[in-house]
């Protein structure tokens, strides 16, 4: 994510309109669904789709309930910002078709309505990134993760807001306008995958796929109360990245730490997208296959846990620091061998690469004229400017980023070694829960308080950064609420390829953690 980015924000939210739900298909007085006062939404992906192969309802019934759920909540939320009604029917009515058919489902996610951030290319549906340039924009492939939902048997009913060109830490844009964080309407939803948090928080989507080069998938669910998953990532994703934007539209390339992921409500629905989207690009399909492997231990007593609670690089308010507490005490009841005095790698060295490398991959999609400028203000500038760094990293020699690259081979081998004696490391997500929304405020004048002391309004994903520039698997949980009722969460990052090792410690955990809250809308 690009942080210089000025994102401008529109006084009007595009208006949608939806139909009225019709009457469920398959629900008898001797089911034992019970339908929540007919809100299937609220619950899970997996409880949504087990509804659906026994028959409950149809996929027709599923998604009309939900696209009436979205018309009572979205307005005020403006979280899904491009609906595909009539396409979304269409694959509803053939996911019902298929199965009346031949007794099968067409996939993991049959009849499944969700919708998908608006970075990633969908194929006849609008597809703006936020940005006002891509606003007629409308793909006619789909990015392969989308196609990879479309193959499991997910409907795909529409596209979810986004800052735009994914470069801001709150999800607002002038082509849609501001998405509200669905616990405080003066707090962010986090960016840049704000929308597809707050779709999963309020039922408008059971499960969505978000982006994260920078903490942008899990930013906004730490600050929504949700789950989410930032995937592994080496020489290659384990999902697929084409079709994201930013890159522009076409380009075959993403950028080189940026990673797709599941968000959900919980930790099953994490494992069961994390099912869909790990696997290779549909170039290297026939040859290689991806089979990430299973979690290392089966008991919570079992896992030797780093906790890393807080560091004088990024101090955590007082509500993190007693979260931590909580965190630790359960896990020493369970019997987990907690290491509290971890220290994997050096925070300050781990940022300041990761700055280098996230600036310098922002650079590629520069005009030449703007690349030219950058550079001459590069060869300018005093190296202690506090726009330096910024500079130099955008236009450094490919040499210098060789030299980067090298340095983080260094730093994997520093978190490998790390992680031949501790299972996973837990931090926290964010310094605080969810900061105040800055749309109005002059990029350079934001900033965040951290009990009482202001601060870099970039240090938000200081720690979710330490597993962004060397690829490893992080997932995001919320963890009890603060006074005033908005989540807390914490992060669980693993070795390399263990994305199902930090999905399980993420299941076991909330047994034994404070539940989080739930959005009001969930329940409207």
């Amino acid at each position: 994510m690009n942080r210089r980015a000025v994102i401008t924000a529109a006084a009007t939210v595009a208006a949608v309109s939806l139909s009225k739900p019709g009457v469920a298909a398959g629900v008898t007085a001797r089911s034992k669904d019970v339908m929540n006062s007919t809100a299937p939404y609220r619950w899970t992906a997996r409880a949504q789709l087990a509804a659906l192969r026994r028959g409950t309802f149809s996929a027709r019934d599923l998604l009309d309930r939900v696209l009436a759920h979205q018309a009572e909540v979205n307005p005020r939320l403006n979280a899904v910002v491009t609906l595909d009604t009539d396409g979304a029917r269409a694959a509803a009515g053939r996911a019902d078709e298929h199965l009346a058919r031949t007794g099968r489902t067409l996939g993991p996610l049959h009849g499944l309505p969700i919708t998908v951030k608006d970075a990633l290319e969908t194929r006849g549906v609008r597809t703006t990134c936020g940005s006002a340039d891509l606003s007629g924009h409308v793909p006619a492939v789909d990015a392969d993760v989308v196609a990879l939902l479309r193959e499991a048997g997910a409907v795909i009913v529409g596209k979810t807001n986004t800052p735009a060109m994914c470069q801001d830490l709150q999800t607002t844009n002038a082509v849609f306008g501001k998405t509200s964080n669905p616990f405080s309407p003066d707090r962010t939803a986090g960016g840049s995958s704000g929308g597809p948090a707050v779709a999963v928080a309020t039922g408008m989507s059971a499960v969505e796929v978000g982006s994260d080069l920078g903490g942008s998938l899990r930013l906004p669910a730490a600050y929504c109360g949700v789950y989410a998953l930032r995937t592994s990532r080496g020489t290659a994703p384990i999902v697929p990245t084409r079709g994201h934007i930013p890159r522009p539209p076409g380009w075959a390339t993403s950028g080189d730490m940026l990673t797709l992921g599941p968000i959900a409500r919980n930790a099953d629905d994490l494992d069961l997208l994390l099912n869909v989207l790990a696997a290779p690009a549909p170039a290297d399909a026939g040859a290689w296959t991806i089979s990430l492997p299973a979690p290392t231990r089966t008991h919570l007593g079992q896992y030797r846990v780093g906790l890393w609670a807080d560091d004088e690089f990024c101090r955590v308010d007082v509500a993190i620091r007693g979260l931590m507490g909580q965190v630790a005490a359960a896990l020493r009841v369970a019997g987990t061998t907690v290491d509290d005095r971890t220290r994997p790698v050096d925070f300050a060295a781990s940022n300041t690469l990761f700055e280098r490398l996230m600036f310098a991959t922002s650079a590629v999609t520069a005009s030449p004229e703007q690349f030219a400028g950058e550079v001459k203000a590069a060869d300018a500038v005093a190296d202690d400017s506090p726009s330096a760094l910024y500079l130099k990293s955008r236009t450094m020699r490919h040499r210098d980023w060789a030299r980067a690259d090298e340095d983080r081979q260094r730093l994997r081998e520093e978190w490998a070694d790390y992680f031949t004696s501790h299972d996973v490391l837990i931090t926290p997500a964010a310094p605080t829960a969810a900061v105040l929304d800055q749309t109005s405020v002059l990029p350079q004048d934001r900033y965040i308080t951290v009990d009482g002391q202001k601060r870099s309004f970039f240090d938000q994903t200081s720690w979710v950064n330490l597993a962004s520039p060397v690829g490893l698997p992080s997932v995001v949980m919320p963890v009890g609420r603060t006074r005033d009722g908005l989540p807390l969460s914490i992060q669980i990052v693993g070795p390399y390829l263990s994305d199902r090792t930090v999905v399980a410690v993420a299941k076991l955990l909330s047994a034994v953690l404070p539940a989080s809250p739930q959005a009001p809308a969930l329940s409207a």
